[in-house]
């Protein structure tokens, strides 16, 4: 781990001898603490003297070698079988987490917000006390990147960058089709592959061919045409339109690191329209001013603003300008990168400090069904003294 004091100093604040998570790897700031993940919840337990886990019999072989606590318990050194006979598989599990919780001296818990409620019930009916963790601590702590997490980031967005070279190909490369077959399904002309219709579907599962091929995975992408583009968070469906937008935000895990890239490109196949070209150029403008406000002691709100500055001076509105908008620019300028793909810190109204190894996305766009969807997306990292954009990608929106 980075640096456990203000962990240490969570533990203090609260009177609490431990920091306690139950959750399986799918839980980042499980994952991060043990250095290691199973399918099935474990518990992981933070003291200032170090680091233990309590695993089944099944993974004690795996996480001995693998994580990196300073001890592994396994549920049977906790008389696991006996108590679940005795007492459930509910009460059971608690009454062995409990003693391996008073071996390691923690008759007081700290928790994350979404600690297991039953596991809390449970052992504060054994006696121990247990806190929720409001100030998010292990995600702040793990929001600061070390040199080697940064270069697990680059080299997931290398991977990144081939798959979207693909869904580029497949876009730039498609057949304009002005009349006939596939026509009337966006109300308009479509792309064709091959003599068929291009779909939002066969392109994302060409991403995600890509994505394997380069040791990544991801449960889901967006590539959105036309109005589908225009609702920031639709994975987009159907074939894809000629001279409209379509917009392509792909955000992998390296399965072997877990850690994920993020990035997005806004593609025409055709001739786009003066206002589609207009909001182009007004959001490279706004990246851009997000970039330059960008430094160790900036706010993600100052970035956020800056990023309305432009498009409000533009005439577009925004969330700040109007909180009820449905077009414009209707989300948050960005947000952390890691083993999550949604992490601290926030470029948004809320968004506090920025601190040297922190990584955000900064992804500015702007939304109308009438027009399509434009968004534009890279990663920086911020350095002592600004910033360094990690995408290496190129940003035309015609490609052919």
């Amino acid at each position: 781990m980075h640096d456990s004091s203000p962990l240490d100093a969570a533990l203090a604040e609260h009177g609490a001898d431990g920091y306690v998570i139950d959750a399986d790897a799918t839980e980042a700031d499980q994952y991060y603490l043990a250095g290691f993940g199973a399918p099935d919840p474990f518990v992981t337990c933070y003291t200032p003297d170090g680091i233990h886990l309590l695993v089944s019999g099944l993974e004690y072989g795996r996480a001995t070698a693998e994580s990196s606590a300073d001890t592994v318990s396994r549920n049977a050194d906790y008389e696991f079988r006996a108590n679940v006979a005795e007492y459930g598989a509910l009460e059971g599990r608690v009454r062995t987490i409990a003693a391996f919780l008073e071996d390691h001296g923690v008759e007081h818990a700290l928790v994350p917000d979404r600690f297991p409620t039953a596991t809390a019930d449970g052992l504060r009916e054994q006696g121990v006390d247990v806190t929720a963790d409001l100030e998010e601590t292990v995600t702040t702590i793990r929001a600061r990147k070390t040199e080697e997490e940064v270069e697990h980031l680059k080299s997931a967005q290398r991977a990144n960058e081939v798959a979207m070279d693909r869904a580029a190909d497949l876009i730039g490369g498609a057949e304009i089709v002005e009349e006939g077959a596939g026509v009337d399904a966006v109300g308009g002309p479509v792309l064709h592959h091959e003599g068929e219709p291009l779909t939002s579907e066969f392109v994302t599962t060409e991403i995600e061919i890509a994505l394997l091929r380069e040791g990544c995975a991801l449960d889901e992408t967006i590539v959105a045409g036309g109005a589908d583009g225009a609702d920031p968070h639709d994975r987009g469906s159907g074939p894809l339109p000629a001279h409209e937008p379509i917009v392509v935000d792909i955000f992998p895990r390296d399965k072997e690191t877990k850690f994920h890239a993020d990035m997005t490109r806004t593609f025409v196949r055709g001739e786009p329209s003066e206002e589609v070209r207009r909001r182009h150029e007004v959001t490279l403008d706004a990246q851009q001013a997000a970039f330059d406000a960008i430094e160790p002691g900036a706010t993600g709100e100052d970035v956020h603003n800056a990023v309305c500055d432009v498009y409000e001076a533009e005439g577009y509105e925004t969330l700040r300008s109007d909180d009820t908008t449905e077009t414009g620019f209707i989300h948050g300028t960005g947000h952390g990168l890691g083993l999550e793909v949604h992490e601290l810190p926030r470029l948004a109204p809320d968004g506090a400090e920025l601190e040297p190894g922190h990584v955000v996305t900064v992804e500015p766009g702007v939304y109308d069904p009438a027009v399509g969807g434009m968004r534009i997306e890279d990663v920086v990292v911020v350095t002592e003294d600004g910033y360094e954009n990690y995408v290496d990608y190129p940003k035309e929106l015609v490609v052919e």
